[in-house]
């Protein structure tokens, strides 16, 4: 293995930084490549034709430029619909991102847990299924909220975010029956983590759990006997289609990525 075979994360918009985050804590030194699938983003509110047949062309090509050791699809909404066709598709190492519905089960203490993520996301059978195999013995909630991956993407462009307008967007989940006994919310799509701290002042007194910390494991599981750069050599963010605002190159820089180039 090269030492400066990178790793590649992959997202519709900037919410995989929830998974390069904690990665980049565990492997400091991994170089590292963020796709944006800007062109298409966002993916919550795409069909799942267009999902299924999108992602794997993508990733194809971006593995063919930059030989990757392994990919990240920080997305629950590709994962959901395309992972299998992206690792028929590729002969590198791919790691998903999963609803983390197994660990809110073991958590909960009411029996109720609710599902946070995007309308593509939430009415997948992929869920159904998790929560059959997982948590079938508790009463599981969802709500799809193209307004939160939006003002996800707002924040860290630097843009003001109150809780209200986060409270307003991710409100209906909280209005089902049998919400007021929920004390433990899935995070199922990789841009919320982002806008925790506001969601926990809208809504306190609940659990909140996502993925990104144990994708983290994973990969470094994965890689545990693979070299890597004695220093950390940067990091590259590639948009597809339109380059990002430059509000946000700063937030960028802050997780290593200091370098940004459009497909």
């Amino acid at each position: 293995m090269n030492p400066d075979a990178p790793l590649l994360f992959f997202d519709s918009g900037v919410g995989g930084l929830s998974v390069l985050g904690p990665t980049r804590e565990l492997l400091p030194t991994a170089p590292i490549i963020y796709a944006a699938d800007s062109a298409a983003y966002p993916y919550g509110t795409k069909s799942e034709a267009e999902i299924a047949s999108r992602v794997p062309a993508l990733l194809g090509r971006l593995v063919e430029r930059f030989q990757p050791r392994l990919v990240v699809i920080a997305c629950n909404t590709a994962c959901t619909i395309a992972l299998d066709h992206v690792r028929s598709a590729l002969d590198v190492p791919v790691v998903g991102t999963v609803p983390a519905i197994k660990p809110a089960a073991e958590m909960t203490k009411s029996g109720v847990i609710g599902v946070l993520g995007t309308e593509a996301t939430v009415r997948q059978a992929y869920v159904d299924d998790l929560a059959s195999q997982f948590a079938s013995r508790c009463t599981v909630l969802r709500y799809g909220s193209p307004q939160l991956v939006s003002l996800a993407e707002s924040k860290l462009a630097g843009e003001r975010v109150s809780v209200d307008e986060v409270r307003s967007a991710a409100l209906p989940l909280f209005e089902q029956g049998g919400a007021d006994r929920m004390d433990v919310v899935v995070l199922a799509c990789t841009h919320f983590p982002l806008l925790q701290d506001e969601l926990a002042e809208a809504f306190p007194g609940r659990q909140w759990v996502d993925g990104g910390p144990g994708i983290a494991r994973r990969v470094r599981y994965l890689t545990r006997e693979q070299p890597w750069p004695a220093q950390y050599p940067g990091g590259i963010a590639v948009f597809t289609g339109v380059e990002p605002r430059q509000a946000l190159l700063g937030t960028l820089a802050g997780y290593g990525l200091d370098e940004v180039r459009t497909l």
